[in-house]
């Protein structure tokens, strides 16, 4: 592997990654990736991620969970997660910028990227 790569899921399945947040890979292989979740290793599918070669920039927009018992209620209909820290923010209006609570990184969000779990 020729620098760093970073994976997020492609599609809507629980294998204990957060929606819309970008993992550094610590080992890829033909079918499998080894991502750093929160300290440790995590084998995943390679089918099951997008990998990029740069670490990510930008606010991930995400379509809020159905069904879930703990998500903040008054967040509406998306949230935005960090690509530094991967915390969650809601959205309120169309801004083209926000500003971390978690880890004060200011950062664009990505409105023309539509991650592939939106609405």
């Amino acid at each position: 592997m020729a620098g760093q790569q970073w994976a997020r899921l492609q599609t809507d399945v629980n294998v204990k990654l957060r929606r819309g947040a970008w993992y550094r890979i610590l080992r890829i292989g033909a079918q499998e990736a080894v991502l750093e979740v929160n300290r440790r290793p995590l084998t995943v599918m390679r089918t099951l991620l997008q990998i990029v070669q740069a670490p990510p920039t930008r606010w991930t927009v995400v379509a809020a969970p159905r069904n879930v018992v703990r998500f903040p209620t008054g967040w509406g209909d998306r949230y935005a997660v960090c690509p530094a820290c991967r915390s969650r923010s809601p959205l309120e209006g169309h801004p083209n910028t926000l500003r971390c609570t978690r880890c004060n990184g200011l950062f664009d969000i990505a409105w023309n990227e539509p991650y592939p779990l939106s609405a």
